[in-house]
């Protein structure tokens, strides 16, 4: 049904509809012990064309986010909810991401982040598994139980949600900017959640 290889999902044929729609599958990039772990829904077309995730306008707006705030995209570890391009960019089912959820899971237990920072709805809910308004919910934290561990799960919007609504760069920007204050409190070993 599928195969890994460390971080890696190697092959797998559990979607048939994603099998058919994509032409890679597309595994995470960065350092395999970040401190600051992204998750995102699934691979747009630029994704699937490049073999990597966030690659597209999104990840444009997410990388000089990213280096505002002193952090290099090879400093962080992106990954998304299933590895292989829905059709027509929709929604992954639930079906299809509970298929790729053992990936993720694994992944995150190799990676084991100080913190997993979900990037909109669709990676919100599922890992948090309730339903989340992202909007009103970014920036804040809250623990979930992921690869064995529980572990800090920070809301984040969509990186894309800004070339819609303007509105949303405020929303985007507070949750990075815990995020890069949790990461490096992690490096020092004492969280300074309650500064927050």
């Amino acid at each position: 049904m599928g195969e890994m290889d460390g971080l890696d999902v190697t092959d797998c044929t559990r979607c048939p509809a994603l099998v058919d729609s994509r032409s890679r599958i597309v595994n995470g990039t960065g350092p395999a012990d970040a401190d600051l772990m992204f998750v995102g829904e699934g691979p747009g077309e630029q994704e699937d064309q490049q073999g990597e995730p966030f690659v597209g306008r999104s990840g444009t707006i997410l990388d000089d986010k990213l280096r505002d705030r002193g952090l290099a995209r090879e400093d962080v570890r992106i990954t998304n909810c299933v590895r292989c391009r829905p059709p027509e960019n929709r929604d992954p089912t639930s079906e299809e991401l509970e298929n790729c959820w053992p990936y993720l899971e694994s992944e995150i237990e190799q990676v084991d982040p100080a913190v997993v920072v979900t990037l909109g709805k669709v990676p919100s809910e599922h890992l948090l598994d309730r339903d989340v308004a992202v909007t009103s919910e970014a920036a804040s934290v809250e623990q979930a139980d992921l690869g064995g561990s529980v572990r800090d799960v920070l809301i984040c919007v969509h990186p894309a949600a800004t070339l819609y609504d303007n509105s949303q760069e405020e929303s985007l920007d507070a949750a990075l900017d815990k995020a890069a204050a949790m990461a490096g409190d992690d490096a020092g070993g004492q969280s300074q959640l309650g500064d927050f």
